[in-house]
């Protein structure tokens, strides 16, 4: 299936909260001396979303229809926008954090606002209700990619390319348009829905709201590049690691580290994938321009590993982006099984 065509870019409208989200009710915590819906609330207020995405949010109007799962600090349910009844995946995150933090998820929060991509999730908008931050995107009814190829079993080698190249397209657009490095590209942060499309979630707000070293180490690290193990400088090049990771781990069905599947604890997994030769492909099973793509993906040194923009133009996905890959039937195959 050819890549989608990017969308018009749209003009944009302003965000309508109601009252209701006001300083006695839109509190997050904290004791400062400035207040929290000072912080919060008139910055959401003036956030712009596209055209057609324009919607009237107040906790009123959301009705829960069932919950989606957890993880990265907060929870996500599929939820109903009754005035309009346009169905949304809703995360939910309670903020207890320093001023400075809560300042950079309302910048964060506006990037999304701007965020036009056919490889990026939509976001609907936001708003703020007894101290939690509600998070509305775009439902993506086939969910992520870790719920899939464990029911699946290993993905192909075109269904994976057409993932990286999808992957690769929204990262350049985050770095190009916004600036923005991803910083958790992982299975579970890539979406599907019925028709085959491919999307990123979770690019910037869930990354400020998790601090423990249990969230981060555990449910992260181990997509980490070795330089961001070792507390280097991060860049662009560490996200093309985490994707290399994540192509691998779905055309294998496991996790590629260590390759012979022997149980490490997450400091082991993490002091094996700095030190410890990069896993390869078992031989004869893939292309050699796919062993190839991978490879690139996963060199340890930062500074001769591709950029988004570079791996774009790999031989592997230049022909991937022109071949005709029925993902459309993938997902009905992954409905009918499910």
């Amino acid at each position: 299936m050819a890549s989608p065509a990017a969308p018009r870019k749209q003009k944009p409208v302003r965000l309508n909260l109601k009252p209701g989200i006001t300083p006695s009710t839109a509190g997050i915590g904290g004791n400062d001396a400035e207040s929290p819906s000072s912080i919060l609330a008139p910055p959401l207020a003036d956030l712009s979303i596209p055209q057609g995405l324009q919607l009237d949010l107040k906790p009123d109007d959301i009705e829960a229809l069932n919950e989606l799962g957890s993880g990265n600090g907060g929870t996500v349910s599929l939820v109903m926008h009754k005035p309009t009844n346009t169905i949304m995946a809703r995360k939910i995150i309670h903020v207890e954090a320093k001023n400075s933090v809560r300042k950079q998820i309302v910048r964060e929060l506006q990037i999304m606002h701007k965020c036009n991509s056919p490889f990026i999730v939509s976001f609907f908008g936001a708003f703020l209700h007894e101290g939690d931050i509600s998070i509305c995107m775009e439902y993506m009814n086939c969910g992520s990619l870790d719920n899939i190829y464990k029911k699946t079993g290993p993905v192909s080698e075109d269904v994976a390319g057409k993932i990286a190249h999808a992957v690769l397209s929204g990262l350049v657009y985050l770095y190009d348009e916004h600036r923005i490095i991803h910083r958790d590209v992982k299975p579970s942060n890539i979406l599907l829905d019925s028709a085959g499309h491919i999307k990123i979630a979770d690019f910037g707000v869930s990354g400020q709201l998790v601090n423990s070293v249990a969230n981060t180490f555990v449910g992260t690290s181990a997509y980490m590049s070795p330089e961001r193990i070792q507390g280097g400088k991060y860049s662009v090049q560490s996200d093309v690691w985490s994707l290399g990771m994540t192509i691998m781990e779905l055309v294998l069905g496991k996790f590629p580290f260590p390759p012979d599947g022997k149980p490490l604890s997450v400091f082991e997994l993490l002091e094996y994938i700095v030190h410890e030769p990069v896993p390869t492909l078992p031989p004869g099973q893939f292309s050699k321009e796919f062993e190839a793509f991978i490879a690139r993906s996963l060199i340890k040194d930062p500074a001769t590993r591709p950029t988004p923009s570079e791996l774009l133009t790999d031989p592997f996905c230049v022909a991937i982006e022109a071949k005709d890959v029925d993902l459309a039937g993938f997902v009905k195959v992954l409905q009918k099984d499910s």
